[in-house]
């Protein structure tokens, strides 16, 4: 008898009503809406054969439905209220997924929004174990635990008296114990669950009692809750030199060796925005402070040029104020650029395009790294390879010759 291929179906939990950091699920990270990573976790997997987004929101909804999830029915609301546990919810979602077309996944998948950064492969591993286990309930991954629980202490309300949290066999005082004699301990993570079906339908748990680890490298442990939490996390994307899944192409890091930065004008040196008096004449506005970056990337010996569609003696004043060479009035700056480095004999895999626009992704494939301010169009912002923190004309410039100072260090 042909042994059938398993239905394994990945959820994606998502509410609209979240606190920390609000409408979170489809905030922008790192270029892409936040579950979107989760949605291409799941997509990019050889064993998973649908995939559902939970949530109660008409908008997390459209989005993830353009990121190539189903979004069956909308989680009725008693469901998506801030102390809802998760069983409620894949309870619910498995018993009317069964009503109304008859579906019975053999594994379930849970995927949480808030843990994006996670390795490649990750979800065959993690399924793979539990359908090599037949015994098994659940998969969960885990990292290990970042401060060993034996050392943690609980104080009693009446005598204000510690104790310790918890005992170990053979040692008498464990929080006074080295680290390496005691247990090894674990932290589980929102990366990934895998369960069985009749776990959560007939045991009416999320886990079961058989739980099956999968180690997962520290590195990619975030859980994003609070704003600072997603300024470092999104840091990891771009310089954590992570082999993680994207929705995208896969991104690059900045060269080690650099030898020339390509900077276009408007948009990236200023704020896009022209200012017009009443004789036609114009005017933009530019960052001291990207100044003396350009200035410190002079002396640290990388070369720089100014690569702008724009013809106006602005460009060309601003461009002398910075001691930068510029090639202004480009149609196609691709053309232009791929001429400037075989005439200069520059390795383009040593270049740096940093832009804003979608008249600038042309230019992306043909240097080592893509680097695009953080008000970038859209699609820029998609395909680039590095989001910058700043905005442009509002330090965008000075952090790119930040960051490669300090890279040089």
């Amino acid at each position: 008898m042909v042994k059938t291929k398993p239905e394994i179906l990945a959820v994606i939990p998502a509410r609209g009503g979240s606190k920390g950091i609000p409408r979170k699920n489809i905030k922008n990270f790192a270029g892409y809406p936040l579950i979107a990573y989760s949605i291409q976790a799941a997509l990019n997997s050889k064993y998973v054969t649908r995939t559902i987004v939970s949530t109660d929101d008409e908008e997390i909804a459209n989005v993830s439905k353009a990121f190539g999830a189903e979004i069956p029915f909308l989680r009725p609301a008693e469901f998506a209220q801030d102390t809802t546990l998760d069983f409620p919810v894949f309870e619910n979602l498995l018993k009317t997924l069964q009503e109304s077309e008859n579906y019975f996944p053999d594994l379930v998948i849970q995927l949480r929004p808030t843990s994006p950064i996670r390795p490649i492969g990750l979800l065959d591993d993690a399924i793979e174990i539990l359908l090599n286990n037949p015994v098994i309930d659940s998969v969960r991954g885990v990292v290990p635990s970042g401060q060993n629980p034996y050392k943690m202490w609980k104080i009693d309300k009446d005598s204000g008296l510690m104790t310790g949290l918890l005992n170990v066999e053979g040692i008498e005082e464990p929080y006074n114990s080295a680290r390496q004699a005691l247990p090894d301990t674990y932290w589980q993570t929102g990366h990934i669950d895998v369960i069985r079906t009749n776990v959560i339908l007939e045991k009416r748990s999320m886990s079961g009692e058989k739980i099956k680890p999968i180690l997962i490298n520290p590195d990619y442990t975030v859980d994003i809750d609070k704003p600072s939490d997603w300024q470092r996390s999104e840091w990891l994307v771009w310089y954590g030199g992570l082999d993680m899944v994207v929705p995208g192409n896969t991104r690059r890091a900045l060269p080690d060796e650099v030898e020339l930065v390509v900077f276009d004008f408007d948009g990236v040196m200023t704020d896009d925005r022209v200012y017009v008096n009443q004789d036609g004449i114009e005017m933009v506005a530019a960052n001291r402070r990207d100044g003396m970056g350009v200035t410190l990337l002079h002396k640290a010996g990388i070369k720089m040029i100014i690569l702008s569609s724009e013809k106006n003696p602005v460009v060309q004043a601003r461009a002398k104020k910075l001691n930068l060479p510029v090639i202004q009035g480009v149609d196609e700056k691709s053309s232009v650029l791929h001429q400037y480095l075989e005439e200069n004999r520059i390795d383009h895999k040593k270049v740096i395009f940093v832009g804003n626009d979608i008249n600038d992704i042309s230019c992306f494939s043909m240097v080592g790294c893509a680097v695009v301010v953080a008000d970038a169009h859209p699609v820029a912002l998609r395909q680039a390879d590095v989001v910058l923190q700043h905005k442009g004309g509002r330090g965008a410039v000075r952090e790119v010759c930040d960051l490669l100072l300090q890279s040089k260090r």
